[in-house]
């Protein structure tokens, strides 16, 4: 008897979701709790597991095709066995081959399949590659052979900068693989020679589908835009003293807590002080009402493959400097795999972009409702200052404050970027509470 597989809750208020990728093939044995395919949501990828150990007979739906909460995606046969699967592969192959005669000569990856098998010179286990669209693309783009690269990504799976790190490592060992003499010529491969060299001047476009995640951040940002009264002030902060002690005492954070000591850690510390002296930053408007936190929730901008996300560190005002950056680190990683789960992407009350990471060097970033406020970091560079009469050059960061002028005045937005200011320009008022 088949067992259905169902889609899981998806957390709060999220109904469906979209099938990004099936990560079984129909025929494939599958353990009990074994992922079978991803889930992409409004915020997060999730990965739909197997309920039982079997075979994957059925795919109820195709990728692409948006599923609702508790919907059968597919069945697992728990009476068949990994034998019986591996019979059946050659029958799976000549149907394949009868279907799809124009495939023949290209590698699964290069026809469209999500699955192709490594190089002979892997063990001899039956393990295979998992290629997303986005890989796919970046394959054909860089014609390589995805068989050939040992991927990076969870559970050894391939990420488009395998393929371009593979790519660029290809045209290096290009010039080296010229023999003195030069041996016979080889007949090509066949999916290569069909594929004719660009036209001088030819124009191309590619329509993509916009990712789930996508939508929901553009949907979301043109509703603060049309909400939201929003303005922007800007300050620059003097870093010399946070990195002075960054580098005081970074080897000696790292050894006690396992955890190295970035800027983050003090623009948390320093916005949750100025929090304390203007309130209005961290509160929200609900309906006729405003709404005060006395915590602060971070929203913490981390990118991620499929765009950026804002997961939350938690009463970021209580934690010490090595909690925040430990959360923070465990973000950053899980948000490339791609294992953030929706409730920690949810209820932060104030924003920390930092476009600084990317070489911004100054930006309008765009408040996250329901918040009311969000602060964006840019690149530090040095830069003639005065000081006390004396031009000097310094490591100088643009800071710039997005606020909600329907709760947040000007006045306010000022004295709290000035505030973090001070904090950043003189660490010890986050010591002492001034």
């Amino acid at each position: 008897m088949a067992t259905d597989v169902e889609v899981p809750a998806l957390g709060e208020s999220i109904t469906e979701g979209t099938l990004a990728q099936w990560l079984k093939k129909p025929g494939e044995a599958v353990a009990a709790d074994e992922p079978i395919a991803s889930l992409e949501t409004d915020k997060v990828s999730v990965e739909v597991p197997s309920p039982v150990a079997g075979v994957l007979t059925e795919q109820l739906v195709q990728e692409g095709d948006n599923v609702a909460v508790g919907a059968v995606i597919a069945r697992i046969d728990e009476k068949a066995t990994a034998g019986a699967t591996a019979a059946s592969a050659p029958a799976l192959a000549a149907a394949e081959a009868t279907t799809n005669p124009a495939g023949a000569g290209e590698t699964p990856a290069l026809r469209g399949d999500t699955t192709a098998p490594v190089a002979e010179t892997e063990p001899e286990e039956d393990h295979v590659t998992t290629l997303s669209p986005a890989v796919r693309r970046a394959v054909l783009e860089y014609h390589v052979d995805p068989t050939k690269i040992r991927g990076t990504g969870k559970d050894g799976r391939l990420t488009k900068d395998d393929v371009i790190a593979a790519a660029e490592a290809q045209k290096t060992e290009a010039p080296q693989a010229k023999a003195p003499a030069a041996p016979a010529p080889a007949a090509p491969a066949p999916a290569q020679q069909a594929k004719a060299p660009s036209a001088p001047g030819e124009r191309k476009e590619e329509r993509v589908k916009m990712t789930r995640l996508r939508q929901t951040v553009a949907r979301r940002l043109k509703e603060a835009q049309n909400t939201a009264a929003m303005l922007t002030t800007f300050n620059d902060v003097d870093m010399s003293a946070v990195i002075d002690a960054r580098a005081r005492y970074k080897d000696l954070f790292e050894k006690k807590h396992g955890i190295r000591l970035g800027f983050m850690g003090f623009f948390v510390k320093a916005c949750a002080l100025a929090a304390k002296d203007i309130p209005a930053v961290n509160a929200s408007i609900e309906g006729d009402e405003i709404v005060y936190h006395d915590y602060l929730d971070v929203s913490v901008a981390v990118s991620a493959p499929k765009g950026l996300v804002v997961p939350v560190v938690r009463n970021a005002d209580r934690l010490s400097f090595a909690e925040i950056e430990k959360t923070i680190a465990d973000y950053g990683r899980r948000a490339k795999e791609g294992t953030l789960g929706i409730e920690e992407m949810q209820g932060g009350t104030f924003t920390i972009s930092n476009g600084g990471v990317f070489g911004s060097l100054l930006s309008t970033p765009i408040i996250n409702p329901p918040q009311s406020a969000v602060l964006g970091m840019h690149r530090i560079e040095e830069r003639p200052v005065a000081v006390k009469g004396q031009v000097v050059i310094r490591p100088m960061m643009y800071l710039a404050l997005s606020y909600d002028h329907r709760l947040i005045d000007g006045r306010e937005a000022v004295t709290f970027l000035v505030r973090v200011k001070e904090a950043i320009e003189d660490p010890t008022r986050l010591l002492i509470d001034l």
